[in-house]
């Protein structure tokens, strides 16, 4: 089995047998698979090129000047993670990896800072301003797509077009720079554990060395090799929530990297407002298909996985 490729610029096409074809082929992959190649994005090659260099610059920092901004530090998990922080998959080693974490920048007088300041706030930037320029451009072009591709999934849904949409003003969508370096030992083959994604959808940007794996149906682990140009899009355990399990949040992991080579990626985890509450949507259910899960505040189930994954979020 290999992810199906589904082109962006055919789900928002002016053509309307265009496009319904092209949400047909999204609306299956979604059902049946959780995962896509999303091609055509609207990022350029050049910023997806500036990002990879922006991580590797700042993953080359000392490692002293990284935990300046210590995402153990941050009330609002903002910053970086070094190496052990974060453990996705319970049964295990901790993940063999660092990243770097930012969102919205809200100042701390902000009304959803101050309600919710486990969730919202400033950013934690490094201190080149070159790195936090492009880390800016990126996200805000990736949020551009993001939000085509859920006006997308709302049509393929049969919901109004803004369904999803309407939900992203005080939005807490996460950027991340992972780096994988290689693996201090053969039997350290853990990247990131397998596991789910937390919200609506990511838009990962991969380089070219590879690593990432999807469960298939079947309980098979395939590979899922970079293609140029194109986004791995897969559904998150919210959005499956959203749709009363129509939607599949699959897992995967990421192999780690063999001796002397290192893996860089760019997750996009895109996640509504804090406080919309989601519940089943109405092409969904139905009386023979009845809600499966309590209707949920958005931030409350990301807070809930955060604090499961984070040993410094418990206190320990």
């Amino acid at each position: 089995m290999s992810l199906p490729l589904i082109d962006l610029s055919l789900l928002t096409s002016h053509d309307p047998d265009i496009q319904q074809a092209e949400i047909q082929r999204l609306d299956y992959a979604c059902r049946e698979i959780g995962f896509i190649y999303l091609t055509n994005t609207g990022i350029s090659e050049r910023l997806m090129q500036e990002i990879f260099v922006a991580a590797k610059r700042f993953f080359a920092l000392p490692q002293e000047e990284k935990q300046k901004i210590d995402i153990g530090t941050s009330t609002n998990h903002r910053g970086y993670g070094s190496i052990g922080k974060e453990k996705l998959d319970e049964t295990n080693l901790s993940d063999w990896k660092e990243t770097f974490d930012m969102a919205l920048d809200l100042p701390p007088d902000h009304p959803m800072v101050s309600k919710y300041s486990n969730m919202y706030g400033p950013n934690r930037y490094p201190e080149d301003p070159a790195i936090v320029d492009t880390l800016l451009s990126y996200y805000q072009a990736a949020f551009t797509a993001s939000q085509s591709l859920l006006v997308a999934m709302a049509k393929a849904l049969k919901l109004e077009d803004n369904f999803f949409t309407r939900c992203f003003n005080t939005h807490v969508t996460v950027l991340r720079l992972i780096h994988y370096p290689p693996r201090p030992s053969m039997e350290h083959d853990n990247g990131a554990g397998a596991h789910t994604d937390y919200g609506c959808v990511t838009l990962l940007l991969q380089d070219q060395v590879g690593g990432l794996q999807v469960r298939a149906r079947n309980g098979e682990w395939i590979d899922a090799p970079p293609v140029e140009g194109a986004l791995v899009v897969n559904i998150g355990d919210l959005m499956q929530r959203w749709t009363n399990d129509e939607y599949v949040s699959t897992a995967h992991r990421v192999k780690a990297s063999m001796p002397d080579v290192h893996r860089y990626s760019v997750p996009f985890f895109v996640e509504p407002d804090y406080e919309t509450l989601v519940d089943c949507v109405p092409s969904c259910q139905s009386e023979q298909n009845p809600a499966k899960y309590e209707p949920i505040y958005s931030g409350d189930w990301i807070q809930s996985r955060f604090d499961a994954t984070y040993a410094y979020r418990r206190g320990e």
